[in-house]
């Protein structure tokens, strides 16, 4: 009875720490992330108030909340999507990935952290936050702008490119060998090509069978199947999360609209419950000492973001301002990075790479919605006054490309 009592306590006051965090967050107009990671700090061991008997409770809220996390992001895009997003985009991914991956594996290797923490910290580093990226285009009115197909596509690979990596990963968590390892990704490789394809030919089929004009029962064959595909992913060492993301990529049409609306209210629950997980196994006191490097590699990844995005958008004929605007706006690392160092800091594989994610961050998620806004306007001044050092001929110059960026916003 005192333990029930005890768990009850606990877990009300998490979820009431979390509404009231996610409301001040929304008053600021900023993503919650860094506030529910600072939450899972406090609540931890060496924290303010840590857990006892709700622990092992909010570890399967964690991991509900993962799933809930790559379904949502499934639902987003449709088989032929992705499709079309791979065969236009993909020299953009590829230099996504090596620009961003290899400073977070060269980082993990000059810490003398191992080949496999080499790894997890590339992804780390790779993955921007398609939530807070979304977040930021709405709220800077970017939607309709030509560089926002473009920044689109580069997240849409990267979410694509989980399939390969999260297996990949999984593997060498578990201590998997080649031969292991090799089967784990061909089976990784089969099944979610098996799921493109009858995503492309067949998806009406499957979203009919699966929809509901009943809201209950639609969410409970969503989650359930969900739930089943992901376990099994999870049994063959394929991920839970890459299960959950190829039913997301399945469903479309109206029972994708509908599971959308339903789940999002359990996805931000379960998600917050996650990322205050992941503070729960990071010692505050480990902190500090990853901050400098954190702080380092924050700054070499935010360069190589803003050049990716700017040489895509100048790949697709985007214009000036329109391909700083697209660099700055990747900037941002979130709930991925997170899910990615989640799985490292489970498997206990290296005790300082929590401390540096969570640092790493807790920057970028502050960080990018700031040169979202203004890495466009630093950049258009600082060439203005490269070029034309007379405040006349500069004048000219900044109008000229304004009306020239004109034609970047798309008209309804």
């Amino acid at each position: 009875m005192h333990s029930s009592a005890t768990f009850l306590t606990e877990f009300s006051s998490i979820i009431l720490a979390l509404g009231l965090l996610g409301r001040l967050a929304g008053r600021l107009r900023f993503s919650p992330i860094p506030l529910y990671l600072l939450a899972g700090l406090a609540f931890g061991e060496g924290g303010l108030l840590p857990l006892g008997a709700s622990e092992d409770f909010v570890a399967i809220g964690a991991e509900i909340g993962v799933i809930l996390l790559l379904l949502m992001l499934g639902l987003e895009y449709t088989a032929s999507d992705l499709v079309s997003n791979l065969k236009t985009h993909y020299p953009a991914g590829l230099m996504d990935a090596a620009l961003n991956a290899l400073p977070g594996a060269a980082a993990a290797l000059l810490l003398g952290w191992g080949p496999v923490a080499a790894v997890v910290l590339a992804g780390v580093t790779w993955i921007s936050s398609s939530g807070v990226i979304a977040k930021v285009l709405g709220d800077l009115g970017r939607l309709g702008n030509r560089e926002t197909p473009v920044i689109l596509s580069i997240l849409a690979l990267e979410d694509l490119s989980m399939t390969v990596y999260l297996p990949i990963v999984t593997a060498l968590l578990a201590g998997a060998g080649l031969a292991a390892g090799s089967l784990t990704l061909a089976v990784a490789l089969g099944v979610a090509a098996l799921v493109l394809v009858l995503a492309v030919r067949y998806g009406r089929h499957v979203s009919r069978f699966v929809s509901s004009d009943d809201p209950e029962k639609l969410l409970l064959v969503v989650l359930v199947l969900t739930l089943v595909v992901a376990g099994l992913a999870q049994q063959l060492q394929v991920s839970a999360a890459v299960g959950a993301f190829l039913v997301g990529i399945a469903l479309s049409g109206e029972v994708a609209e509908g599971a959308h609306g339903l789940l999002a209210p359990l996805r931000d629950l379960f998600a917050a419950v996650f990322f205050v997980f992941f503070g729960l196994h990071t010692d505050p006191a480990s902190i500090p000492p990853a901050l400098l490097p954190a702080l380092a590699l924050a700054v070499v990844t935010t360069l190589t973001k803003i050049g990716t995005g700017y040489w895509a958008a100048h790949r697709a004929r985007v214009s000036v301002r329109g391909r700083w605007r697209a660099g700055g706006t990747l900037v941002a690392r979130g709930e991925f990075s997170i899910v990615i160092a989640g799985l490292a800091v489970t498997a206990g594989i290296e005790p300082s790479l929590g401390p540096l994610a969570t640092a790493y961050v807790l920057l970028l998620v502050v960080v990018g919605p700031l040169t979202a806004r203004f890495t466009e306007p630093v950049a258009t001044r600082l060439a203005a006054r490269l070029r034309t050092p007379a405040a006349s001929p500069a004048a000219g110059t900044a109008e000229r490309e304004r009306t020239a960026d004109q034609d970047t916003v798309a008209r309804p």
